[in-house]
This record gives C-alpha cells, sequence and structure tokens, in this order.
C-alpha cells in the first residue's frame, strides 16, 4: 500500500480521562495529519508538521472538519447471531434455546458460514469497528469463514470455536476431547497467522461439562499467549442452573477458577451479579469484566455496576454482544452504556466513553501496542466520524461549543450514517 496522508481533526487517549480538563490523558489536534505506510501510523501531528516531512507529492486525503480517531474496537460479539439479531423471547436461557442454537447449527454449512461472514464484516466496517472479539459456532467451519473473510480485508480479528457438551440441541454439541482436538487444530491454523488472534471459547458453565472446561484449561496451559473468553452471572435463572451443575463451587466464578481459566486475557461476558470473592478473584487474576449494555436491557439481565468493579481493581471493557446486543455500533453501545450507568448515579463523561471504546479496549484485550490509539508505530485501524451526519445531529450541533459537547452528540445520535469511512491498516473500507 502506497504512503498517504491523512487529515482531519484527531483525537487519541494515553490513559482514561477524568474529565475535560484532564488534557494529559489525551491528544486533540484541530488541524492534525497522520502519516500512513504499509499498514503503519508512521507519523503523527499537525498537517503543516507532516507535510514537512513527508514525501513529495504524497497523497492527501483532507477528511476535514470530521473527527479521526482509532477505530473501534468491540470485546465480546457472536458471529453466527447475525440472523438472531432482533429476536423476541422472554430472557436469555429462552432466547437461546428458541433462537440462537438452532441459528447456530446452520454454521456447519461452510457456504452458509462464508456468506454470514460477509455481511458480518460488512456490518462491522460499516459502523466504523475494526476489531471485535468473536464466539464463532461449536463447528470448525465456523471458524474458518469467520477468519478468512478477515484475512481478505486485512483485519485484526479475535475469535474461537464455541466448546459446549451438554445442554444444547446435538447438532451443536461436542465432547471434552472433540472441543479439544478441534480448538487446538484451529488455534494451530490461525493464531498468529496474520492479524489473526485465537480465542479459547467456552459458551459458559452450563453448556460444558467439567472434563470440557478442565480441557478448555489445558489448552490455556499449553498456548498462555491466547485469549479466553465466557459468560458469567449475566441472569438470574443461569447463575442458579450453574449452581445445580457445579454444586461443589463457592460460587459461579469459582467453576471458572478450579479450571485454571482466569488471567489477563480473559474476557469474562456480563459480570452483572457479582459476589465480594468473586471481584477479589477478577482482581488478583487480571480477568477482565465485558459491559454488554444493549443486551443486558433487551434481554433483562440487568444492571453492570462499572464503579463497584472498578473500585474493586477489575478491568472493565464494553462490548455490542450481538445478536443477544441489539446494534454493531459501538456509538449506540455507548450510548445505552450512559443510560445503564446514570441509571445507578454513574455519569460517564463522554471522553471516558470514547476512550473506552478504543483505548479503553485495546488495553482491556491486551493489544494496546497495535490498536486503539493514533500513536506512531501502531497499526492505522482508525474511523472517520461526522457530528453532523444527520439533520438532527446538525441542528444540535449548531449550539456545541466544545469536543466534549460535540462527542455527546455523537454518542447519543451517531450511528453508521455518522462513519465517514473506515480505515483497516489504512485501507479505506467501509462498504459503499
Amino acid at each position: 500500500m502506497k504512503s498517504k496522508i491523512l487529515r482531519g481533526r484527531l483525537l487519541t487517549f494515553a490513559s482514561a480521562p477524568e474529565g475535560p480538563e484532564d488534557t494529559a490523558a489525551y491528544t486533540y489536534e484541530e488541524d492534525g495529519a497522520l502519516l500512513v505506510s504499509q499498514g503503519r501510523i508512521i507519523e503523527r501531528g499537525s498537517f503543516a508538521e507532516i507535510t514537512a516531512v513527508a514525501p513529495e507529492g504524497i497523497e492527501v486525503v483532507d477528511h476535514r472538519p470530521h473527527l479521526l480517531l482509532p477505530g473501534f474496537i468491540d470485546t465480546h460479539i457472536h458471529f453466527p447471531q447475525a440472523q438472531v439479531i432482533a429476536s423476541w423471547a422472554d430472557q436469555l436461557l429462552d432466547w437461546l434455546n428458541d433462537y440462537t442454537f438452532p441459528e447456530e447449527m446452520k454454521f456447519a454449512d461452510k457456504d452458509h458460514g462464508k456468506r454470514i461472514a460477509r455481511e458480518f464484516y460488512d456490518a462491522l466496517l460499516a459502523h466504523g469497528t475494526t476489531t471485535a472479539s468473536a464466539y464463532c459456532s461449536s463447528h470448525p467451519n465456523s471458524v474458518d469463514s469467520y477468519f478468512e473473510e478477515a484475512e481478505l480485508r486485512g483485519m485484526l480479528m479475535l475469535g474461537g470455536k464455541t466448546m459446549m457438551d451438554r445442554n444444547a440441541p446435538a447438532g451443536l454439541c461436542d465432547t471434552a476431547q472433540n472441543s479439544y482436538d478441534d480448538s487446538k487444530a484451529l488455534l494451530e491454523k490461525w493464531h498468529g497467522k496474520g492479524r489473526a488472534h485465537y480465542v479459547v471459547t467456552p459458551r459458559f458453565a452450563i453448556t460444558s461439562t467439567a472434563a470440557q472446561l478442565e480441557a478448555a484449561g489445558t489448552l490455556m496451559k499449553e498456548h498462555p499467549d491466547c485469549h479466553l473468553q465466557t459468560h458469567i452471572n449475566e441472569n438470574h435463572n443461569e447463575i442458579a442452573f450453574t449452581r445445580e451443575l457445579f454444586p461443589e463451587a463457592d460460587d459461579y466464578l469459582d467453576v471458572y477458577e478450579t479450571f485454571g481459566l482466569l488471567g489477563h486475557k480473559t474476557l469474562l461476558g456480563h459480570c452483572l451479579h457479582m459476589n465480594e470473592r468473586e471481584l477479589g478473584v477478577m482482581k488478583e487474576t487480571g480477568s477482565v469484566a465485558v459491559f454488554c449494555p444493549t443486551s443486558n436491557l433487551f434481554l433483562g439481565s440487568g444492571l453492570f455496576d462499572k464503579a463497584r468493579l472498578e473500585i474493586a481493581g477489575v478491568r472493565t471493557a464494553i462490548a455490542t454482544d450481538v445478536g443477544g446486543g441489539t446494534n454493531y455500533s459501538m456509538l449506540r453501545t455507548l450510548d445505552e452504556g450512559y443510560k445503564v450507568l446514570q441509571m445507578q448515579r454513574q455519569r460517564l463523561h463522554p471522553l471516558i466513553t470514547f476512550y473506552w471504546a478504543t483505548l479503553g479496549n485495546a488495553k482491556a484485550l491486551s493489544l494496546s501496542d497495535r490498536i486503539g490509539t493514533l500513536d506512531v508505530g501502531t497499526d492505522a485501524d482508525l474511523v472517520v466520524l461526522n457530528s453532523r451526519a444527520t439533520p438532527t445531529m446538525a441542528l444540535r450541533m449548531e449550539t456545541a461549543t466544545s469536543l466534549s459537547e460535540e462527542l455527546f452528540v455523537l454518542q447519543t445520535l451517531g450511528d453508521d450514517r455518522a462513519v465517514v469511512e473506515t480505515y483497516v491498516a489504512g485501507k479505506a473500507s467501509k462498504p459503499t
């Protein structure tokens, strides 16, 4: 890919801002530019500074007056649920049985997986998401479809085969040994190939026997550079059923702790109903609590208590959780997350939410050396945002007087229409 300059209003973060006055936490450049080459950010600064050091005659892509940020990162999403989104149901377990499991069985067919993968990646990029951590189905075909499409588009993606050997239709269930063998083969095939990162993926305690969770723990011991993702404490019925299946466990988290599934690369979806012991163990192990606001509201699961978790020293991330989640957009997700926390008097400043969806999520994935920032040397995964994308937004922006207000307009009113362009490794990639 030839070198280019991307011009616009740059916003990037160094740490979680405490508010607009915490200028050390972020960098904002009114007329900024990035020199991009070979998929990386080579230089960052004012447009005048970058043109002074750039090769003569270099292409300049002028995105003014729009904002140019790191691409959004989604830390919890379900690839096989692209046709499950917006399915009416009662709560979590009913929704899984009535909609999700039947849909996931279709992914035994590789052609189906390839078609859904194309639509899935189009949806991510249309909404400005450049990296996601996804659950595939229990079929190796689905994992191949997922990573093959990511490779075609040059995207940094995380994902893995969902391991499940009970309490699901026979067409989805594997065995403890098969799940180990399949996962290991897929890991060896995809992990570290290009920008692919394999994630060991036991769905949750209800659908995995002790033997299968032990197999997942073995995979993590053998491949400690991989991530692990699962669900915990999402729904009261789920918690009660887990306690029935594992009566010897002190609590839900103890099930995962017993089998060695916790660590700084462990992504635990939901974490809505945590006890104090669980919070302490999460802090000790560095495990990540992933907030999925739209699915928590849609399925009536509960409210994520960000303040309680972070006071306890637990790392947090935010995610769409499509298809229980109701939108691929991180902007819509941030909006619903704001409302969930507002109900608990945990008012979030918009600078913090945009940090969360970029560098914050990159740190949660232990990938902040590569993504989530506009730092020199990192991958040129970027999103360009237009805060006047709709008439409603444009009218509101007539009275906005600060960057923080503009970000809040984007967060509250924005969606894929506000995404002007999405860059993957420096290549313009938003579907037309």
